[in-house]
């Protein structure tokens, strides 16, 4: 591996020399078949997916079901109006799996 003597930037293979990618020094190596570079990969880790059928990550409240009068349901908002108004809040009936929805 050589370096430009005049930036210091690493010297890259052109078509007959060494070249400097940054200034433009060309080398006057003649011996450019020793230039070799290699690159160490390392095996990528998997990432988990969690559906959304495995897992409920929205949090419990109290709150009582419409439909089977269970004390505990997931919350969660969403933004369903025009920005100027407040967002919806959604349950879900820990129980029955019941959904409605509380607009105020």
């Amino acid at each position: 591996m050589e370096f430009c003597p005049k930036c210091g930037a690493m010297l890259v293979l052109k078509t007959k020399n060494l070249g400097c990618p940054r200034c433009g020094y060309s080398s006057t190596n003649k011996d450019v078949t020793s230039f070799k570079t290699s690159e160490k990969m390392n095996e990528r880790k998997e990432i988990a997916v969690i559906s959304s059928k495995d897992i409920q990550v929205n949090p419990i409240v109290d709150e009582k079901c419409e439909k089977c009068g269970h004390k505990k349901c997931y919350f969660w908002t969403l933004q369903t109006r025009s920005s100027d108004e407040s967002e919806t809040k959604f349950f879900k009936c820990v129980k029955c799996g019941y959904t409605w929805r509380e607009y105020r």
